[in-house]
């Protein structure tokens, strides 16, 4: 379903594209794209369109009505829309509302628009104006030229945009700011003694902050808490020795401190997806080459 009024200048551009099987399988793709000049009474309504939208405001004001909400568009703002579920917009009175628009899909485009979501809907009001309006002119000029890398370069801008708004979102929903020195020294002293037996309260009384204290922050500005990034920072450091290495696992769970193997085979697993030893074998011939010096 779509109604909409066809209020704008005569230089408001939009372009409609046909993207090829190999982009709609593989790529984020342009459906259309635009640069509208509207003014009253112009208006979109639509519904069950399989296709996720980006408007973004350069001047005057628009109204967004959206899951069950109503948004204000002002210069600078960014809304980001499943074109699934209804939605109507609309320049309001004694305004000339002017935009950039895309629509585009891609095999990974909704697991995006999930992640956004996460937090809730909301318009965008903070990302760099200069960025914003360069790339998404930048994909409506690609995208007209239509030709042999053009799709590839389209993908990529707007995987640039998508991972803007993903990063502006989780900042602003959490209200972070710079992270606290004390975290900076938890990872650093994480990094240099991940083969130690590391534990909370001595991390914490490491860094002089409470337990709880510590978790807390820890997981709002890293995404995870401090065992599992312990986990992780072990897991990594046993990849090294596996493919460098010519050791037994038994030894390499060890040197990165875990101490029972059946333990470091269980969390190997269970974070690739195979045991340490299938992972040698992929990587690695019988003799495994040292890794390459410090420049």
């Amino acid at each position: 379903m779509e109604n909409l009024d066809f209020s704008w200048t005569d230089d408001s551009i939009r372009f409609i594209n046909t993207a090829t099987p190999k982009a709609r399988q593989t790529f984020f793709y342009v459906q259309e794209a635009g640069d509208f000049c509207t003014f009253p009474p112009y208006f979109t309504e639509r519904e069950n369109l399989n296709s996720f939208l980006l408007i973004y405001t350069l001047s005057g004001k628009g109204l967004l009505k959206y899951q069950g909400n109503t948004f204000t568009l002002f210069p600078g703002s960014l809304a980001y829309i499943d074109c699934m579920n209804h939605h109507y917009y609309e320049c309001l009175k004694k305004q000339q509302w002017k935009f950039l628009w895309l629509h585009f899909n891609g095999p990974s485009a909704l697991g995006y628009y999930e992640e956004f979501l996460r937090n809730n809907f909301r318009i965008l009001d903070s990302l760099d104006p200069f960025f914003m309006e360069n790339t998404l002119r930048r994909i409506l000029f690609v995208t007209q030229k239509k030709d042999f890398h053009s799709e590839i370069l389209t993908s990529c801008l707007i995987t640039e945009i998508l991972t803007k708004i993903l990063i502006e979102n989780e900042t602003e929903q959490l209200g972070l700011g710079l992270m606290p020195d004390f975290l900076n020294a938890a990872l650093k002293e994480i990094d240099m003694h991940f083969h130690e037996p590391l534990t909370l309260e001595y991390l914490a009384d490491k860094i002089g902050v409470s337990k709880y204290h510590f978790a807390r922050e820890f997981k709002r500005y890293i995404g995870t808490p401090p065992n599992e990034y312990l986990i992780i920072t072990r897991l990594n450091h046993s990849k090294v020795l596996l493919k460098y290495e010519n050791i037994s696992i038994e030894e390499i769970a060890f040197a990165c401190g875990f101490h029972q193997v059946s333990h470091f085979i269980h969390l190997f697993k269970k974070h690739e997806g195979c045991t340490p030893l299938k992972f040698r074998k992929a990587w690695c011939s019988n003799e495994p080459a040292k890794p390459p010096s410090a420049l």
